[in-house]
């Protein structure tokens, strides 16, 4: 039976529009679900008055405090700019000098008779020489002398002849140019030359003089005289002096230099009235004594040691005219490309044992690594030179000999740029002992060797130096709070 439910009427109606139900709040269908509440009353911001803001922002004595705090502010920190410009103009810095082309260059003294063929009947040594420029370039040569260009017979009233078994002298022209090409200059050597008539004759003179003029005029870069020759007067050179200087310009600055043979000529010191008269550009001295047979390491160090004592004045030139023990060799060869003054090596010198057996046998290695460092370190130019001296019996090297042969160092700075150099010509290791390189810079990093095998960052008080070994090292100035 169905189930009736019974309910209001209204029960699920839909409550729609309706005139009879337009007033009718009391039913709940009827009423909003949400009522909405009265709307605050909108207050509108007005702006402030000139006193209303004065006294937000202090009054105005805060005003006045402001603008004197601004001004302050702005006047100390034009003193501090101020304080910081004197500083850098009045403290002490490094002057860059103007350094000549033979100040800056690498010399290389070479003999064209060594590029004769074997019989030494053909002619053609002086192309073979040109080819060789532009391997002597990729060194980092800049001067060429050449030795033997002339035969020892000739004097030097036939200045313009040449020796013939070297080749023509129109080969010799083509030499000069392709020397410049290659940015090498060309320096010819007179030591060997007859000097004995000279000083017979001003006519004699003269032509010698014309002669001097010829190779100027084809492009050499000057002449090299030897003070062992009597013939050459401090007469003599002033006529020679005036001959290159007409030729000189300021691009183009053309030299007189002397090779120092002798310590003391009787009678003539050419080395000495040169530079007090200021007669010649170069004084060429050797590093080592010459010698019969290779000078033993101690002999090297006592030698290097009065060297370098002594390095101040004139602007010196070195160069190795003894023989020198293979396994010396890089040593010296770093020791001439790291001290003050112009380097002067011989055909053949830069060339070194290989540092490592994968490489061949010899090697060119060294010597481009030390010539590529010198052009472009300002320290190794024109620095300031000290030489520092080793106290044997604070080195921590575990010495058994007392005679064995002390390292040796010096430091060329500029600026806040120093170059430390050692050595260690004996044949036992030596390490650096912490006082000694208290007043270094504690630090530094590597920059050639002669074993090629150092690399990166360095400190002092860890260097142990290997028998027969020179280091390069460039250290840096730091601030101590840091």
């Amino acid at each position: 039976m169905p189930l009736k439910v019974e309910a209001d009427s209204g029960y699920g109606s839909v409550v729609g529009p309706g005139p009879g139900l337009a007033g009718s709040m009391g039913a709940s269908e009827t009423l909003p679900l949400l009522v909405p509440e009265d709307e605050p009353e909108l207050t509108y911001l007005k702006p402030m008055t000139r006193e209303e803001l004065e006294a937000a922002a202090g009054g105005p004595g805060w005003k006045k405090f402001r603008s004197r705090l601004v001004l302050l502010f702005w006047l100390g920190w034009l003193t501090i700019l101020g304080i910081a410009i004197t500083v850098v103009i009045l403290s002490p810095r490094p002057v860059s000098g103007h350094l000549h082309w033979w100040q800056k260059e690498l010399f290389y003294r070479l003999q064209p008779a060594l590029f004769l063929d074997v019989e030494g009947t053909g002619s053609g040594a002086i192309s073979r020489v040109s080819e060789k420029l532009p391997y002597l370039k990729s060194l980092g040569v800049g001067v060429m002398i050449l030795e033997g260009l002339f035969r020892s017979d000739v004097s030097l009233l036939n200045l313009t002849q040449i020796d013939q078994r070297l080749g023509t002298l129109p080969e010799f022209h083509q030499f000069i140019t392709d020397s410049h090409t290659a940015g090498i200059r060309v320096i010819l050597d007179l030591c060997k030359v007859d000097n004995n008539k000279t000083e017979l004759s001003s006519n004699a003179s003269d032509y010698v003089q014309d002669s001097l003029r010829y190779w100027l005029e084809q492009g050499v870069s000057g002449f090299e005289i030897c003070n062992a020759d009597t013939a050459f007067t401090e007469k003599t050179l002033k006529r020679w002096r005036e001959v290159v200087k007409e030729f000189g310009t300021d691009d183009n600055e053309r030299i007189m230099m002397v090779r120092e043979i002798r310590d003391s000529v009787p009678g003539l010191n050419i080395s000495e009235s040169a530079i007090n008269s200021s007669l010649v550009e170069l004084v060429s001295r050797s590093l080592i004594p010459p010698s019969s047979h290779p000078l033993s390491a101690p002999e090297v160090a006592e030698a290097m040691e009065s060297k370098l004592k002594t390095l101040h004045g004139e602007w010196p030139s070195w160069r190795v005219d003894g023989p020198v023990a293979w396994k010396l060799r890089k040593v010296i060869m770093v020791l001439m490309m790291t001290l003050p003054g112009t380097p002067i090596f011989r055909y053949g010198d830069e060339i070194s044992q290989a540092p490592n057996p994968h490489h061949p046998k010899y090697s060119t290695a060294l010597f481009h690594s030390l010539s590529r460092t010198r052009s472009h370190e300002e320290a190794l130019l024109f620095g300031t030179f000290n030489f520092l001296t080793f106290n044997t019996t604070s080195l921590i090297s575990g010495i058994t000999n007392s005679t064995a042969t002390p390292p040796l160092a010096f430091l060329c700075s500029w600026g806040c740029v120093h170059f430390l150099v050692l050595f260690n010509l004996g044949s036992e290791s030596h390490a650096l002992d912490s006082n000694w390189t208290l007043s270094l810079p504690v630090s530094g990093m590597f920059v050639t060797s002669t074993g090629l095998d150092r690399f990166g960052p360095v400190t002092l008080q860890s260097i142990t130096l290997q028998p027969h070994e020179a280091i390069v090292i460039k250290l840096f100035e730091t601030d101590p709070d840091f």
